[in-house]
């Protein structure tokens, strides 16, 4: 019989887990629209101020983990709790819960015995906490800053292979510099309304 998630250890979940790149899956699209539609019938409508596709598979041709990540942008005065609530009901494990600033993690796909056909990460911030739009345009726009994070990522494979949190933090410096140029370059176009 498998483990349960909730009784491993880090480390065994990142064995069970590793990091892994692959070519842009051209369904990553469809699994984003499918999931949007579930978040919007789940989650109060009055609390969603915008539902977005993120991270390197909303960037068509960019080397990516198997991962649909989810920008879920949500309003000032909404019940965090409930909205917590609301998606472990419909299936989404919480991963992260940090409140200043205000920032949820949930997944679904990760099994006790790997990976799920689709895996999704949601990421939950109020509106208008959006750097990840800024940074996904700007790889769609320039597809030779594309080119050069998907090597980084290929580079950091190799060391990284089962550790997230090495992982991410390898990357930060590159993703905070684009992001930053992304910003000057399309300023304001995710500002709140």
């Amino acid at each position: 019989m498998s483990k349960q998630l909730s009784d491993m250890t880090l480390e065994e979940l990142w064995e069970l887990f590793p990091i892994t790149i692959n070519e842009h899956n051209p369904k990553y699209k469809d699994w984003y629209k499918i999931e949007k539609e579930n978040l919007l019938n789940v989650i109060t409508a009055d609390n969603i101020a915008r539902i977005s596709h993120i991270g390197s598979s909303a960037v068509e041709g960019l080397l990516s983990k198997p991962t649909i990540d989810i920008l879920l942008e949500i309003d000032g005065g909404c019940n965090i709790e409930k909205v917590i609530v609301e998606l472990e009901r419909a299936g989404w494990r919480l991963m992260l819960q940090q409140y200043d600033p205000m920032r949820l993690s949930f997944c679904k796909g990760y099994t006790p015995d790997g990976f799920a056909e689709k895996v999704y990460h949601l990421h939950v911030v109020y509106y208008g906490n959006c750097d990840q739009l800024y940074f996904r345009d700007l790889l769609i726009a320039r597809p030779d800053i594309a080119a050069e994070y998907g090597q980084l990522k290929l580079c950091l494979l190799k060391e990284f292979e089962h550790d997230r949190d090495g992982y991410t933090k390898a990357k930060t410096d590159f993703i905070m510099e684009y992001s930053a140029l992304a910003k000057q370059l399309y300023a304001n176009r995710y500002k709140p309304k």
